[in-house]
C-alpha cells in the first residue's frame, strides 16, 4: 500500500493566535524491480522482515486495502503471511536435512528445496514491504512440533519423518494459493500466487521422487 497521509491538526490555544494547521505526506518509497522467477533469482543472505510495515495503529488489519496494484484483500495478506511462515521453518529443515540425511537422494533433494526456500523467502519479504503487510518472525507451535520430530529423528526415520511433514505442510497450503490466485485484484499478489504455486508443486515432486512418500506418509481422507 502506498504512503498514507497524516493529517497533524493543531489546536486552538486560549487567549492565542490561532496556531498553523499542516498536512505531511510521507516521500513515496521508490518501486523496486518486479519479482523474478525462481529460476532466474540469486539468493540473498537471510534477513528479519525489515520494511514490513504494519497498517496504521488506528486501522485494524482486517478488509480491503488499496494499494497502486489494485485491492489487496484479507485473504491475499493471509498467503503472503503463510508462505513466509512456510520458509521459517521449511528453508532450516530442508538445510539440515542437506547435511543430516541418510540417502544421498534425500540431501541432493532437500539442498534443491533449500536454495528455492531461500529465493521464495526473500520475493515474500519485498512483496510484503511494498504492500506493508506485517509478517511473523518464527514458526507456529504446530511448525515447531513437526521441526521438533524430524530432528529428534535419525538415520532412516530422520529421512521419513522429514519427507513426511514437509510434503504434508506443501499440500496443506494449495488450496489457499488457488483460491488467492482466482480471487485477487492485486497484479503483485496474483504473480506472487504463480510463483508460488510452481515452488509449492516442484517440491513435492522432489519429495516424492525420494521414494519415501509411503501410506503412512499421507494424511488420512477427507469425509
Amino acid at each position: 500500500m502506498g504512503p498514507r497521509r497524516v493529517l497533524i491538526v493543531c489546536g486552538i490555544a486560549a487567549l492565542w493566535p490561532l496556531a498553523a494547521c499542516a498536512g505531511y505526506t510521507p516521500t513515496p518509497t521508490a518501486d523496486t524491480a518486479a519479482l523474478t522467477d525462481l529460476a532466474s533469482e540469486t539468493p540473498l543472505p537471510e534477513a528479519e522482515p525489515s520494511g514490513s510495515a504494519p497498517p496504521a495503529e488506528e486501522e485494524e488489519d482486517t478488509g480491503t486495502w488499496q494499494t497502486k496494484w489494485g485491492p489487496l484483500s484479507e485473504i491475499d495478506r493471509e498467503l503472503i503471511r503463510k508462505v513466509r511462515l512456510a520458509g521459517l521453518w521449511e528453508m532450516p529443515m530442508a538445510q539440515d536435512a542437506a547435511q543430516r540425511a541418510a540417502s544421498a537422494k534425500v540431501r541432493e533433494v532437500s539442498e534443491t528445496i533449500a536454495g528455492q526456500h531461500h529465493t521464495l523467502d526473500r520475493q515474500v519479504r519485498e512483496l510484503a514491504s511494498k504492500l506493508e503487510v506485517k509478517l511473523p518472525v518464527k514458526p507456529t507451535e504446530q511448525q515447531q512440533r513437526w521441526m521438533s520430530d524430524i530432528s529428534g529423528s535419525t538415520g532412516s526415520s530422520y529421512d521419513a519423518t522429514y519427507v513426511k511433514w514437509l510434503r504434508l505442510a506443501h499440500g496443506q497450503i494449495f488450496g489457499l494459493i488457488g483460491k488467492v490466485r482466482g480471487s485477487t485484484q492485486n497484479t503483485l499478489v496474483r504473480r506472487f500466487s504463480e510463483q508460488c504455486n510452481a515452488a509449492v508443486l516442484n517440491h513435492q515432486r522432489l519429495l516424492e521422487s525420494t521414494g519415501l512418500t509411503t501410506p503412512e506418509s499421507f494424511p488420512d481422507p477427507a469425509a
